[in-house]
């Protein structure tokens, strides 16, 4: 599902099931991010909370008694308090899960912080209380002995772009090389001293020229930050091994047991080059099929649901037969076949606007700045002399938009909503740029759509 931990948990949400019939786990999850789909709009979606990393993985305790299921849900969250109450009252509008009726009662909103206050607390009492009562002469060589084991294990820097690393880096013929210092840290605190790291996403000339001169293994973090290294390693580089942490675990926070087995499963440098290569050949051709469905539905290949050019205001697709919908994913056979389908008498008109000539190249240098913001998950907004006028991350870009003034266009890492349109409606803007158009219900005559090439 992407990426379902997150760094800092602030509040914890628990609420209570009772429902009327025998229902798994999976069941309970896939009701609640089904019926809260678009309930309070993209911002406080559940699914690109999690993916974000806004929201943790939901816990679900079930038990069965009297032909009935009851149990209790724990939901942990990052947002602010006002967020997270949102998030939490949307779970008592799940009514059903399958086909048995279902109540959910938010019991409270734990903020995980004063627990953590608490516990520090007592922890420190009791360290203390040891202290005193435990204290005993030799306590001062004990100290004198980890403070010498310390100095042996203690981060050194290597080369002209004093990368940090190991004490054993330039004695052992074997290195391994991580992502940064708090890696290094980790790995000599395991007992590894032959360990160097990279230092930042950009691979220096020092890694490069030591890569070459001795058995290299590459040890990343199970994230996408580590395929992107990979692939400048293994472009500049030379690479004779690649060892992975778990996926979603970064190396500095792996045990001594987790590193070691992750050594163990390395697999050769042109093997990890030639799994690379098919990553990202899989994603362009996933990519590529997604624009052309899309440009089939722009040029109405595909009926959308409930359009009254069915005439009977169901799901049925153009022509009346069961087909692709204009939300489903669309079949390689569909996508490459040169037959029409069926016209329907109201075709459904492309989301993109057609611009007049003089539009042509702001259109160009929305489409150009798209590219800049990819990954970034941030809006920009400019004025009618395209000068930039403010930036701001997508969850606010709703209210970053209202306070500013004078806005001729939007240029966004995401999705251009209704609810955009009409902002932008009511702001006078002229232009609003995204990825891609989602669920449009009402297009504004003065605002024109742009969208990614």
């Amino acid at each position: 599902m992407g990426k379902t931990y997150i760094d800092t948990v602030k509040y914890l949400v628990k609420a209570n099931f009772e429902i009327d019939g025998i229902v798994e786990k999976p069941d309970i999850v896939g009701a609640i991010f089904g019926q809260t789909e678009g309930l309070l709009g993209d911002e406080l979606d559940l699914r690109e909370l999690q993916k974000n990393g806004r929201i943790g993985r939901i816990e679900v305790n079930v038990q069965m008694r009297n032909g009935k299921s009851f149990g209790n849900i724990l939901i942990p969250s990052s947002l602010d308090m006002v967020e997270t109450s949102i998030l939490a009252a949307s779970l008592e509008i799940v009514d059903r899960v399958g086909p048995c009726e279902a109540r959910i009662n938010t019991e409270k909103i734990e903020d995980t912080r004063n627990l953590k206050r608490k516990m520090l607390l007592d922890r420190a009492k009791a360290l203390l209380k040891n202290v005193i009562m435990d204290e005993i002469p030799e306590s001062k060589e004990l100290a004198e002995m980890v403070r010498a084991d310390v100095k042996i294990a203690e981060v050194a820097t290597y080369g002209e772009d004093k990368l940090p690393c190991g004490p054993d880096i330039e004695k052992s013929e074997a290195i391994i090389i991580v992502e940064g210092r708090a890696d290094v840290v980790n790995m000599l605190r395991n007992g590894m001293k032959n360990v160097v790291a990279i230092g930042g996403a950009n691979v220096g000339k020092t890694i490069v020229e030591l890569s070459q001169k001795k058995d290299a293994t590459l040890f990343l973090d199970g994230d996408r930050g580590g395929d992107i290294i990979l692939r400048e390693m293994l472009h500049a580089g030379n690479i004779d091994f690649v060892a992975r942490a778990p996926t979603g675990k970064e190396v500095e926070e792996l045990t001594r047991k987790e590193i070691i087995m992750a050594l163990r499963r390395k697999i050769p440098g042109e093997q990890a080059e030639t799994e690379l290569k098919e990553q990202i050949e899989g994603r362009e051709n996933r990519y590529d099929n997604r624009k052309r469905f899309d440009k089939k539905r722009e040029e109405g290949w595909y009926q959308k649901v409930g359009s009254p050019a069915n005439g009977n205001g169901g799901g049925a697709p153009i022509g009346g037969a069961r087909g692709p919908l204009a939300s489903d994913p669309a079949p390689q056979a569909d996508l490459q076949s040169d037959a029409p389908i069926q016209q329907a008498q109201a075709p459904v008109a492309p989301i993109q606007d057609v611009v007049s000539p003089e539009d042509t190249a702001k259109v160009d240098f929305l489409r150009a700045n798209m590219k800049t913001l990819e990954g970034s998950l941030k809006a920009k907004f400019y004025n009618s002399d395209m000068n930039e006028v403010g930036e701001a991350p997508i969850r606010e870009i709703m209210k970053v938009l209202t306070e500013t003034t004078g806005v001729f266009a939007v240029i966004l890492d995401g999705i251009v909503t209704q609810r955009l349109l009409d902002l932008c409606e009511q702001k006078g803007v002229s232009f609003a740029a995204g990825i891609r158009a989602g669920n449009i219900t009402r297009k504004p005559s003065g605002v024109k759509i742009v969208l990614a090439e």
